[in-house]
């Protein structure tokens, strides 16, 4: 089995994908009105509004509800990202720290609450656990 997608349901589809395309630095692709996707190497990040899940299953998935999941993205340097970022913040979790595991993380919310970590390893063995 592959990871192959990480959707966020959000209400406001055009708001959230602005806010990744700075986050990221990419362009996302568009192939409705309603959907939204930023496609990486190893897996893509979709946006959906909340009425596509009436396709799946009313009601399945509430936007703005998230409290558990964090989305990650390997960066080159945390801190200069957090310095680029900064004035697009609203929510602020952890400024850029190194983490026991070795990881340099910064830890964010994106306009519909959800937790946002930017990282890089900073120890050998943390590059190590990204090398699989």
């Amino acid at each position: 089995m592959q990871v192959t997608s990480v959707r966020i349901i959000t209400g406001d589809v055009d708001r959230l994908t602005s806010f990744y395309e700075q986050v990221t630095g990419l362009v996302a692709s568009r192939p409705a009105k309603q959907f939204a996707e930023f496609a990486g190497a190893a897996a893509t990040l979709a946006i959906g509004s909340a009425e596509t899940m009436a396709l799946f299953s009313a009601g399945a998935a509430v936007p703005q509800s998230n409290r558990t999941v964090i989305l990650e993205f390997l960066v080159e340097d945390v801190d200069r990202e957090f310095a680029r970022l900064r004035p697009l913040l609203a929510e602020v979790v952890q400024e850029p720290t190194t983490m026991p595991w070795g990881n340099r993380s910064l830890l964010f919310r994106d306009p519909d609450g959800n937790l946002v970590n930017l990282f890089a390893p900073q120890t050998e063995q943390a590059r190590a656990r990204l090398a699989r």
